[in-house]
């Protein structure tokens, strides 16, 4: 009988069908491991399947080395003076090496004092957030949690710049666990000391500081490694909560939570009894944060970033880090906002008194206002030259002054200290409309803008004062002067020539009240500055010369196509006959401006006109001679620097030099000559420019001709008031019709600078006697003495190669012919040679045909 059991049968003998008996303590452990390795398999597949899910996308672990983060973007000047930053984040890495130990140890102290022995992550920290942060999604009470190492929070930061700010910092689990397992990937793949270097060039620490190196600066203007240890603890304080513990905003809870890491480092052994003391006895002072933008040269600056934004983007600008090299010279920079913002606030004054600020009827009103002044002056007492709020009190009886309180201090506004107010009349004469009682412009309550100053100070015009008013002013008061806030605007260009740097530019009264740069942006008409233009033209194009006489007659020119009838007149209302040409520019005269400008033709001008540099176009009519056609301060500026280049047309940069963050050169215009430049990139830059010739957009003769005609308007004509410089200057005063626009465009041998002055809208002219002569020429002789100071400057001469095709004539005035002997109406004219006249001038009372060389009809 066989013994194998069925295909269906048991696999085990059983015995009289009944199953073998099983120990029980058996069975039920062999269930248990059974479910347990199930169970572990199965959670070990789950808990691989939810690291996949949650790690997937993760940003890869930064190299160190290779570590370059959005960082800030720095304009220095030429001569390596801070005028802007640009940014999203202040951030300026810093080696490890380069951050004290003692704040790496505050930070740990207050952060994560287990950092050196944990593997990333804060197990019981991350649980616990983690459940109340179930806890608050299910609306079972407890809050939103933290619970992070400082691996967990490079991570972040990491995360943060990979993923953006709202995805990286998210409340909720995912975003938490994403978190922890880079924070392990960044233990495996980094040394502590490498993680630390990253963290402490990644913290935020409130207004604006990403990193230690930042926050130095920011709170207390040093560089990391000059920190005390009170300020390293008070940084070190603050990640929990910027805003909270914010030294500007709350010093007093910045102060306990730099005793909290004072309290720490003590007890971790970092620092002794004594120091611990020490620092928390030092008082919480910072410094407000500087806004070098706003502070130096905004209107360059800004115009430093337009550019820097069209070449490179915005982005590399705000993240790069780049390093930008302006062509600013900060001392030029200066003297150029002080010149015009003095200068805006004199002419202001001459076209008269707009008006109190404010006027306080009640009694009420008079007391708020002052016990606000009072509370925000918070004890100070007046300081000289500076601007204050006055509230009028009284005004004498005889009109000699007003009592003005500046919150709690009582003082004088005279007479002496507004005889400018007089009310607004473009009509009128200044200095024979000077006021001659307060009573006329003020009344109690008035809120005015005065400035406190000694008695010498109270008044800041040229207008000479009887002394019988000035011994009225009584000792020992308080004085204050009447100032008002400008209406008017101004732009001031400034340009080396030789090394085609713009040096300096100012595009307005103030930055923060309209961003409108007018050096760039204002296309203005430039009345008789456009008149060197059109006799350049006549000068190349016609072969006229300095001694080409035109005749200063009355014209009426006819448009056919408007029907309309131009008569022009000359500035004086007089006419001369004949003139020499040199004449006619020496005194702005605009009816040889006119025939010449026919002469040239209105095409052929208009052409001219763009070959020289300006970029907007010229109107169609012969008005355009007297400077019709409006133009950009820069663009004319750039003019004047090709006549001074004897005609050589190049461009001019107010860019030197584009480093990246590494120190690799983008771009490079340095000139040789540039003594705060370093010497490889003059060499390097210098030999460059050498192929880079420009463009020669009139023969040098003409141009050195033309230069010695401007030379002429300083030293003659209405440039006049030029040869207060006390260096040899050339250049051309600008008015346009009812003085709605004043220029004067002048230079020396090494710089050249326009300067304009109006109203942004023409809703009404300046003073009848604002000419350019009187209102921009101050300007710019008040930027060109400092901008000179220390700068010889050489006399209008051919150079040495150009002096074979140069004849120098004395010439008589009323001829053109060369001067007999005899003449005193004579004057020197340089020619190109084979262009001079060979004819004498008769003697004064002899008999004989007189020859004219006759310029347009």
């Amino acid at each position: 009988m066989s013994t194998k059991p069925p295909n269906n049968a048991p696999s085990k003998l059983v015995l009289d069908g009944v199953p073998p008996k099983r120990n029980l303590l058996v069975r039920l452990l062999k269930f248990v491991a059974w479910a347990g390795l199930t169970g572990a398999t199965a959670a070990a597949v789950a808990g691989l399947g939810l690291y996949y899910h949650f790690s997937s996308g993760l940003p890869d672990i930064p190299q160190v080395d290779q570590y370059w983060p959005p960082i800030v973007t720095e304009v220095y000047t030429d001569d390596a003076v801070l005028a802007g930053e640009f940014y999203h984040h202040r951030r300026k890495v810093v080696p490890y090496e380069h951050i004290p130990k003692r704040l790496v140890q505050a930070f740990i102290a207050s952060e994560d004092s287990s950092f050196f022995d944990h593997m990333g992550v804060d197990v019981l920290g991350t649980a616990r957030a983690a459940s109340k942060t179930i806890a608050k999604k299910l609306g079972l009470g407890g809050s939103m949690q933290g619970g992070s190492t400082l691996t967990q929070q490079t991570a972040k930061a990491v995360l943060i710049s990979a993923e953006g700010y709202a995805s990286a910092t998210a409340k909720n689990l995912t975003r938490k666990i994403r978190e922890a397992i880079l924070a392990r990937r960044l233990e495996e793949a980094l040394t502590k000391e490498e993680i630390l270097y990253l963290y402490l060039n990644n913290v935020f620490l409130g207004h604006h500081s990403y990193g230690v190196q930042s926050a130095a600066e920011n709170y207390y203007r040093k560089d990391v490694r000059d920190l005390t240890l009170g300020e390293m603890t008070l940084i070190a304080g603050l990640p929990q909560a910027p805003s909270r513990y914010s030294p500007f905003l709350r010093p007093e809870a910045a102060r306990k939570r730099r005793s909290y890491v004072l309290r720490r480092m003590h007890t971790e052994g970092m620092i002794t009894e004594a120091e611990r003391a020490e620092a928390d006895a030092e008082p919480v002072k910072v410094y407000p944060v500087e806004d070098v933008f706003h502070e130096f040269a905004p209107y360059f600056t800004e115009q430093v970033r337009r550019n820097m934004v069209d070449r490179y983007t915005n982005k590399a600008l705000l993240n790069d880090g780049l390093k930008i090299f302006a062509t600013m010279d900060s001392e030029r920079q200066r003297a150029a906002q002080e010149s015009v913002l003095e200068g805006l606030l004199a002419i202001d004054k001459r076209q008269g008194f707009r008006g109190p600020v404010q006027q306080l009827a009640t009694d009420a009103e008079r007391k708020t206002f002052l016990d606000k002044a009072t509370k925000a002056m918070g004890g100070e007492k007046l300081q000289e030259n500076k601007l204050y709020l006055g509230l009028v009190t009284a005004v004498a009886a005889d009109g000699s002054g007003a009592d003005v309180r500046v919150g709690p201090h009582k003082g004088l506004l005279p007479l002496l200290g507004m005889r400018w107010a007089r009310k607004v009349n473009p009509e009128g004469y200044y200095p024979g409309l000077m006021l001659t009682s307060v009573k006329k412009v003020l009344t109690v309550g008035d809120v005015l803008v005065v400035r406190h100053v000694v008695k010498k100070d109270l008044t800041d015009d040229n207008v000479q004062f009887d002394r019988k008013m000035d011994k009225e002013v009584p000792e020992g008061v308080p004085l204050f002067r009447l100032e008002q806030d400008p209406e008017l605007q101004s732009a001031l260009v400034s340009i080396d020539p030789h090394r085609q740097y713009l040096t300096a530019m100012v595009g307005g009264y103030d930055f923060d009240a309209n961003e409108f740069n007018r050096a760039f942006q204002a296309c203005r008409q430039p009345g008789s500055s456009f008149k060197p233009l059109v006799y350049s033209a006549a000068l190349e194009k016609l072969k006229w010369t300095g001694a080409t006489i035109i005749v200063d007659s009355p014209i009426v020119e006819h448009d056919p196509e408007s029907g309309v009838s131009w008569k022009p007149d000359n500035y004086s209302d007089a006419f001369l006959g004949d003139v020499l040409l040199r004449t006619a520019l020496v005194n702005s005269m605009n009816i040889p401006a006119v025939k010449t400008f026919g002469a040239v033709g209105v095409h052929e001008m208009a052409d001219w006109s763009t070959r020289l540099g300006l970029t907007t176009p010229m109107n169609m009519d012969f008005s355009a001679a007297l400077g019709s056609s409006c133009v950009y301060p820069y663009d004319l500026a750039g003019v004047y620097a090709t006549f001074n280049r004897y005609g050589r047309k190049k461009p001019t940069y107010f860019v030197r030099k584009v480093e990246d963050r590494f120190g690799r050169t983008l771009e490079d215009h340095t000139a040789y000559d540039d003594a705060w430049a370093p010497l490889q990139d003059r060499v390097a830059a210098g030999y460059a420019r050498l192929f880079e010739s420009g463009e020669q957009v009139m023969s040098p003769e003409t141009g050195f001709i033309l230069t010695s005609l401007l030379r002429g308007v300083v030293q003659e004509g209405t440039g006049g008031p030029a040869q207060k410089l006390g260096k040899p200057a050339a250049g051309k005063t600008g008015t346009t019709n009812d003085s709605f626009d004043t220029w004067f465009a002048g230079f020396t041998r090494d710089l050249v600078t326009v300067t304009w002055v109006g109203y942004d809208k023409n809703e009404h002219p300046l003073g009848r006697y604002e000419t350019g002569g009187r209102a921009s020429l101050p300007i710019w002789l008040n930027y060109m003495k400092p901008a000179l100071a220390a700068r010889p400057q050489s006399e209008f001469w051919p150079p040495e190669w150009m002096r074979d095709n140069l004849r120098l004539l004395r010439i008589d005035k009323k001829t053109g012919k060369i001067a007999s002997s005899g003449s005193k109406d004579a004057v020197n004219i340089w020619f190109k040679k084979g262009t001079q006249p060979e004819d004498v001038a008769p003697e004064k009372g002899s008999v004989g045909a007189t020859e004219f060389l006759m310029g347009a009809p």
